[in-house]
């Protein structure tokens, strides 16, 4: 069974940066993707940025492209999102994903038609 567990969640005074990981397990087989997602309050999960494996595309959304950075050490079987400049409106909770049995044609489309695993979120405020 894949399982995902996130850290690096905490509070952040605007401006500033966080590290989110995400180490997976219990899976034997490569992936196809990873991402990161986010659910703010009140309002519905939105992908924040994902890596295609097989054609070594990413994905940012407009709203954190150019302050965020995904990356992944295959080796550790972590994942990180790297988050700088941070704006009250990054407070959300976030989820790291990753797909293990359907290939898609480029991270775009893993980010928009989800992943087959997940995290169950760490929590990032924003705020001074």
């Amino acid at each position: 069974q894949v399982q995902l567990v996130e850290s690096g969640g905490g509070l952040a005074q605007p401006g500033g940066s966080l590290r989110l990981s995400c180490v997976a397990s219990g899976f034997t087989t490569d992936y196809y993707a990873i991402g990161w997602f986010r659910q703010a309050p009140g309002k519905e999960r939105e992908a924040v940025s994902c890596i295609s494996r097989g054609d070594r595309t990413t994905y940012y959304a407009d709203s954190v492209k150019g302050r965020f950075t995904i990356s992944a050490d295959n080796a550790k079987n972590t994942m990180y999102l790297q988050m700088n400049r941070l704006k009250p409106e990054d407070t959300a909770v976030y989820f790291c994903a990753i797909e293990m049995s359907s290939p898609r044609s480029s991270a775009y489309y893993y980010c928009h038609y989800g992943m087959n695993y997940w995290g169950k979120g760490t929590l990032v405020t924003v705020s001074s």
